[in-house]
């Protein structure tokens, strides 16, 4: 037996002693989204924390999913191995920066991107996913403005789609923002028999020449179903184990090799395996903040 597998036997090992479950998002490195309890998106591992009767929740992601597993299930243990991995995307808008918008929007409500931190969160009315944006920006009545925050590619992407009028908070994803048109157009000239499958949070110009625009989980079941052999794969480049796993007779490029979120990598075997020994790194929320927070999670929830 390897370390490797030596280590990921001893994670398993002490995930069952503490009636833990481990939550692992699809951009996290291979060798611990082979041992996940439940492998997902933002959208997914929300609904698991909101539900599992596990008594620790461990979150292998970043802080705001850890924080939103504290939101929803105030009663576990919610484990974030490293402290440090954080989202550039979340840190891109303070509380502040919300309060200023609202009033200068004022009765305009607010739908929050999950990637954000619980304050934004609770300053919101509703949050989304990647997954479900559309269906809560759609689910707001009126024809009136809707402010959405922190993501404009996604925002964009959103209006474009249900004709709402979205007002974006002009905050990115860096790995997704940096993919070019040209590098797509490029690849597609070396694969021309490719399909290209694009994260929502990719810039307008890039998701014009996709075809298909998707979360991780989209772009999953999208590969499955399409029978094109060979796929560009426009976000991290975590996803591709998962899709060669799910799909060995296929062909995944990515669309750049530069598309890694170096915060989603901070999290090891030997950090995760440290974490559990010594139920380190506890991720709490302010119950004032929690409470407010899940009320606008909740709303999102009710709509999957």
């Amino acid at each position: 037996m390897t370390s490797k597998e030596t280590l990921q036997q001893a994670i398993r090992e002490r995930l069952r002693e503490m009636n833990a479950i481990l939550l692992v998002h699809y951009y996290q490195r291979d060798e611990i989204q082979d041992i996940a309890d439940y492998l997902g998106d933002s959208l997914a591992l929300s609904i698991t924390a909101a539900t599992t009767d596990a008594d620790v929740i461990v979150f292998a992601g970043v802080r705001f999913m850890a924080e939103s597993a504290a939101i929803l299930s105030p009663d576990k243990t919610v484990l974030l191995p490293c402290l440090d991995a954080g989202c550039p995307l979340a840190d891109t808008i303070t509380l502040p920066d919300l309060m200023a918008m609202r009033e200068k929007y004022p009765g305009v409500p607010v739908v929050s991107y999950v990637n954000s931190s619980a304050e934004i969160k609770a300053a919101s009315d509703i949050c989304c996913t990647s997954s479900n944006a559309a269906t809560v920006v759609s689910s707001i009545p009126g024809d009136g403005p809707i402010i959405m925050v922190p993501d404009k590619n996604l925002a964009r992407y959103t209006a474009r789609v249900t004709g709402k009028n979205v007002i974006p908070w002009e905050g990115s994803c860096p790995f997704h923002d940096n993919l070019t048109p040209e590098e797509v157009l490029a690849l597609k000239r070396e694969y021309p028999g490719a399909v290209f499958a694009a994260h929502p949070e990719c810039r307008s110009t890039v998701l014009d020449l996709a075809d298909y625009i998707g979360s991780t989980a989209g772009i999953l079941r999208f590969a499955r179903e399409t029978d094109a052999s060979q796929i560009i794969v426009g976000t991290e480049i975590g996803i591709l184990h998962s899709l060669t796993k799910e799909n060995p007779e296929k062909t995944f490029i990515p669309a750049s090799e530069t598309m890694i979120c170096e915060t989603m990598k901070y999290i090891t075997l030997g950090n995760l395996r440290e974490s559990l020994e010594a139920r380190r790194y506890v991720v709490s929320v302010d119950e004032d903040v929690r409470h407010s927070a899940k009320k606008a999670l909740d709303r999102m929830l009710s709509l999957s």
